[in-house]
């Protein structure tokens, strides 16, 4: 009898854990095909919504009608996240007019997606860590950029000029600044 009573009590120890590890393997098996059949989501602090904070300096760029390409190329270099992070973050903000004044075709060849290093680096060119006023600014004879470069400053006529563009606007930012300019900023080429 005794035996019996132990020959029961194992099996349905048996049948329970098989049951669990069945169980265990169909949410596996469910959660993994959940995720190859979803699109591609973006995620980190640059898609978390916040009604009460100040703007970073993404959202600064993503509210301006001026701006549209530059948020076209952060996106497509998928740089959002790098823009919401705590700084303080400077960004040098390129105005669609100075995009447009590129050479023809260079814009749309730089949003490829074979060519998200270069955009990403020409985007990090954009920006120094910092919070710096536009007359703070002429203190400095170069600024080093989050793609490790650095650019020139120089002051012509009482304004800085930012490797060579001018700072049209300044908005100040809830983890920085953004310096408003007439010229898309290109890092030297080695």
């Amino acid at each position: 009898m005794k035996t019996l009573k132990q020959t029961i009590l194992m099996l349905l120890c048996i049948i329970t854990f098989t049951a669990c590890k069945n169980e265990n393997k169909e949410a596996l098996t469910n959660s993994k095909s959940e995720k190859v059949t979803t699109p591609k989501e973006k995620s980190g602090q640059a898609f978390i919504k916040d009604d009460e904070g100040k703007p970073t300096v993404l959202h600064i760029a993503i509210g301006s009608k001026d701006h549209t390409t530059l948020v076209a190329a952060v996106q497509a270099a998928e740089l959002e996240n790098a823009l919401v992070n705590a700084g303080p973050l400077m960004v040098f903000a390129p105005t669609n007019e100075a995009f447009a004044a590129l050479p023809e075709g260079t814009v749309e060849n730089l949003l490829k997606p074979e060519n998200k290093d270069a955009l990403a680096n020409i985007l990090k060119y954009h920006v120094t860590p910092g919070n710096y006023s536009k007359d703070f600014l002429k203190k400095f004879k170069k600024l080093g950029q989050a793609n490790n470069g650095y650019v020139k400053v120089e002051v012509v006529d009482g304004e800085p000029l930012i490797g060579g563009a001018k700072i049209i606007a300044s908005v100040p930012a809830g983890n920085g600044i953004v310096h408003v300019i007439d010229k898309v900023l290109l890092p030297p080429t080695e």
